[in-house]
């Protein structure tokens, strides 16, 4: 039998341990890399801190496997077995350019199913975090299940470049919702935003493509508070691939996706 509040608990001192570190090292000059284009960052700290997390698990945890966005963990083909998937420091060009708006996202998979997830903002020391059936936390206060709310209310995240042209999604699909809605924000990281769903500081979030890494936690979090995630067409995500992603409270879960996604 799995000790989950055992996991828990060392994933915890992990993440305090690895945000340390982090802010540590705003006083040193980082090494900075692009990856599939410029946009897509990566320093010498997102493969430190994925490699601290793996040092530990295998430590720990020698039969674990392990998908990370820096890919020092295994190659995985399915979810058998418990699965830890990281994201080191999600939000990298925050990180760097802002020193804040980016977190460590880890979550924990027993045979494809969310047993544990972590959000952590590094730099407000703010943790939300979560155990299947338990209820989702925010720094260890338990965080009430999401209230309903209309459209015209809803503050939603999405970042501007899903309704200008792009080569994901006619941009004229999204900007009907946007219209409507009662604003919009965009801050530069999925986990975070997810994390803002769940507290209700946002009532949906929405983008087109997401890996694994940047939303797994998330979705342990969002089914505690009573929200939903799927893709932006209303499928199950793919936790082995990148996905469109629309979390949001349920009660306008199925009205975005009925109404303005699926015509």
């Amino acid at each position: 039998m799995t000790n989950w509040h055992e996991i828990d608990t060392n994933a915890k001192q992990w993440i305090t341990e690895a945000g340390e570190k982090i802010r540590q090292s705003f006083k040193a000059e980082l090494t900075i890399q692009t990856k599939s284009n410029a946009d897509d960052l990566v320093t010498n700290m997102d493969k430190e801190t994925e490699q601290f997390f793996i040092n530990k698990i295998n430590e720990v945890y020698p039969t674990h496997k392990i998908l990370g966005e820096e890919g020092f963990g295994d190659k995985l083909t399915d979810l058998d077995g418990i699965v830890w998937i990281i994201d080191p420091i999600d939000g990298t060009m925050n990180f760097i350019y802002q020193q804040r708006n980016f977190a460590i996202s880890i979550a924990v998979f027993e045979q494809g199913v969310g047993k544990l997830g972590f959000i952590y903002d590094v730099v407000h020391d703010e943790l939300y975090h979560a155990i299947q059936g338990e209820g989702a936390y925010f720094n260890g206060m338990k965080i009430p299940e999401l209230q309903d709310t209309k459209i015209s209310e809803a503050i939603v995240g999405i970042n501007a470049t899903w309704i200008t042209e792009n080569k994901r999604i006619n941009p004229q699909v999204l900007a009907p919702l946007i219209k409507d809605v009662r604003g919009t924000r965009s801050y530069g990281s999925a986990a975070l935003e997810i994390a803002y769903v769940v507290t209700g500081r946002l009532d949906a979030y929405i983008t087109m493509r997401l890996s694994p890494w940047d939303f797994a936690a998330g979705l342990v979090l969002i089914e505690e508070v009573g929200g939903k995630m799927t893709t932006l067409e209303g499928d199950k995500v793919n936790l082995l691939g990148e996905n469109s992603i629309l979390v949001a409270k349920k009660s306008i879960h199925e009205e975005i996706v009925t109404t303005y996604i699926v015509k």
